[in-house]
Parts: C-alpha cells; sequence; structure tokens
C-alpha cells in the first residue's frame, strides 16, 4: 500500500470477488467503475475514500481471513471452470460461506495437499520463486532410479524451459518389476515439473501425490477431505512467507536445549599433612 492506496486488483480479492489474476481480467474488460468511472489496467485506490463498483454492485466488506488443506483428487482442475468440463477441486468443497483460492497448483493427474484461503498475500509470498518454498511429493516412475539420476535430481536438468533448480530425491521403494516410488521435494512451481524432470531421465511418472507444502502436511486427511489450517500452521507458513527457513519456522528465538553450565570446582588450599 502506498499512503492507504493498493491496487485495485489486490483489493478485489482481498474483499472475495475473484481472485488476482480474475480481477484483473475484470478490470481489463471494463466490468469495474472506481467513483463511476470506468478504469482499465494497473489502478491504484484507497477503499476509505474511493466507491469501486464490479459489474455496478459495491464491493463487499471485507471477510476474515480462513486457511484449509484439502487433499485434492486425481481427475479434477485447480481452476474454477474448464472448456472441456472436467471436473474442479472446488467440486469437492462443502457450501464455502467465504469464497477461497488455491495457493499455487497441482496437475489434472497429480493428488494431495492443495493449501486453499482467502488471503491473497500470503498466497503470493508462498508462491513467488524468491521464496523456494518446499513442495515434497511421492512419485511412482518406470525403473529405478540410479545414483546418477538422483544426483543429476540434485544439481539440475535442463528442460526446454530453463535448468531446473535443486531438488532433493530418495528412492523408498521398488517392485519386482524395478519399478519404484521415490521421495522427490522442489523448490519450484513450473508446470508438470516432476513429470518432465523424470521424464527427462528415463522414468516417466505414472502416479503423483504431493505429500506437502512448506511445513503443512497431508497426514490425516483422506481424497477429496477438507479441513481448516491450525492457527500453529498458519503463523509456520506466514514465517516462511517473509524467507524464514522451514525447519525454523514456529521456533522461538533461543529455543533448544540449553547447555548446560559447567560445574565450578573449588580448589582445595588445605595443606597436605606430612
Amino acid at each position: 500500500m502506498e499512503d492507504g492506496r493498493e491496487r485495485l486488483a489486490r483489493l478485489m480479492a482481498r474483499r472475495g470477488v475473484a481472485s488476482r489474476r480474475e480481477a484483473e481480467r475484470m478490470i481489463a474488460a471494463g466490468l469495474v467503475t472506481v467513483n463511476r468511472e470506468s478504469v482499465r489496467g494497473v489502478v491504484l485506490v484507497d477503499p476509505r475514500v474511493d466507491e469501486v463498483r464490479v459489474d455496478g454492485r459495491p464491493l463487499p466488506k471485507e471477510p476474515p481471513l480462513v486457511y484449509y488443506a484439502l487433499y485434492k483428487t486425481r481427475g479434477c482442475i485447480t481452476g474454477r471452470s474448464d472448456p472441456h468440463g472436467r471436473k474442479s477441486v472446488f467440486d469437492l468443497l462443502p457450501p464455502m460461506p467465504i469464497r477461497v483460492e488455491p495457493v499455487g497448483r497441482l496437475d489434472y493427474d497429480t493428488e494431495g495437499l492443495l493449501i486453499l484461503t482467502n488471503d491473497g498475500d500470503l498466497a503470493h509470498a508462498l508462491t513467488h520463486p524468491s521464496r523456494m518454498v518446499p513442495k515434497r511429493y511421492i512419485a511412482k516412475v518406470y525403473r529405478t532410479p540410479d545414483a546418477r539420476d538422483l544426483a543429476a535430481l540434485e544439481t539440475g536438468i535442463f528442460l526446454e524451459d530453463g535448468r531446473t533448480a535443486p531438488a532433493k530425491a530418495r528412492v523408498i521403494e521398488t517392485t519386482e518389476k524395478q519399478n519404484a516410488r521415490i521421495e522427490i521435494t522442489v523448490t519450484e512451481g513450473r508446470n508438470r515439473l516432476i513429470r518432465r524432470m523424470m521424464g527427462a531421465l528415463g522414468h516417466p511418472v505414472s502416479r503423483l501425490r504431493r505429500e506437502s507444502f512448506g511445513t503443512v502436511s497431508l497426514r490425516g486427511l483422506e481424497r477429496g477431505q477438507l479441513r481448516p489450517l491450525t492457527m500453529d500452521e498458519v503463523r509456520r507458513l506466514k514465517e516462511i512467507s517473509t524467507g524464514k527457513r522451514p525447519a525454523r519456522a514456529g521456533r522461538k528465538k533461543g529455543a533448544g536445549f540449553a547447555k548446560a553450565k559447567p560445574k565450578r570446582v573449588r580448589p582445595n588450599h588445605r595443606k597436605r599433612r606430612s
């Protein structure tokens, strides 16, 4: 914000009208007015004094911030609608009193943890490349990756859109047909990243599940199930969004085991008897 002003698309997202990207499209389409004048492009407004209307209706009041974890199933998109009529993750949700949006995306064929919130600032920070928020997956792949493959993942692989950031990977188990399940942690959000990385190494992915996002885990959720994040989970995500390492998130300063003080031994000044 600058002197109480903020971007119009950001304000619309905070008020639950649409996601920031959808709000930008609505502004570009001429559906938004500020002080009864149609606006386009990047516009700064002060919600305390400016009258903003969307399609003729005033902006709703700002809702409370909410945070959820969803176990996304395979066979649904992360967006709200699809021209091909495919199922959406929003079809999995119960009636929601507050509009929420996903933090990042999961592919149509990928299942696992998806965070949903109306906190646009947090969502933007967690998905910004500079934050390098870790996302852990379990992948079932064709043929077992060897030490050279794992080393390549850890140093980066050249794809058509550039070299990947270092990833952590390990083989969890192998099958009788020499296929494998691997655990892989990435810090990027590129489209179909893990599938492309493993495909480039000759290990196509047949199943993929996201196990965790930052410090939030899928543990305890059933497929299609939704739960609110705890206050501790939200606090840790906010710390990560400001650049704090996930391993340190949630820890208080000075937390840890106290070092034992060395025991002082008083010198014995008594003279020995001869």
